[in-house]
């Protein structure tokens, strides 16, 4: 019977580390994002819709450089010194889903973005979240959205095409 019940234990342990490590697997990795994603680029924001037009640019130009550091990916804004740590929420070949999120006294801001790159080009869009919260008690009192078409040059970075 001890036999038995040590089995039993011992299958179940290798049943559930099987399931987990194919969770860990089936996740997101920073090693799925291709290099060509990583460098300096040219990026040019258009707004498509938005449902406050006040709060929103209808177009901009920025510079965004992405690096990568471990299992972390920046993105870096050399004009506005602007910096943040991205989520990786999806990729699938040379298509890149990401997310960031930042804090302004009581506004809080979520991008999330979708690239597909094409050599050193990308297009895609931007979908823009602003939650302006009470002072008082953190719950939302405006919730402005806006999204953003992308188009992305390679202006420096090793895989920069020639």
């Amino acid at each position: 019977m001890k036999k038995f019940l040590l089995l039993a234990v011992f299958t179940i342990f290798l049943l559930a580390t099987t399931v987990y490590a194919e969770v860990i697997k089936a996740g997101v990795s920073v090693e799925d994002v291709p290099n060509a994603f990583f460098g300096c680029w040219q990026v040019e924001a258009q707004l498509e819709k938005t449902n406050n037009y006040s709060t929103f640019k209808t177009q901009s130009r920025d510079l965004w450089n992405l690096s990568r550091a471990g299992n972390v990916i920046r993105l870096e804004n050399p004009f506005t010194k602007a910096s943040a740590q991205v989520e990786l929420k999806h990729t699938e070949g040379n298509v890149i889903v990401f997310s960031k999120t930042s804090t302004y006294d009581n506004r809080i801001i979520t991008d999330t973005v979708t690239l597909r790159l094409h050599g050193d080009t990308f297009g895609g869009y931007n979908d823009l979240v602003l939650e302006t919260r009470s002072l008082h008690d953190g719950h939302v009192i405006k919730r402005d959205t806006a999204k953003y078409l992308l188009k992305g040059k390679k202006i420096g970075g090793n895989s920069v095409l020639k």
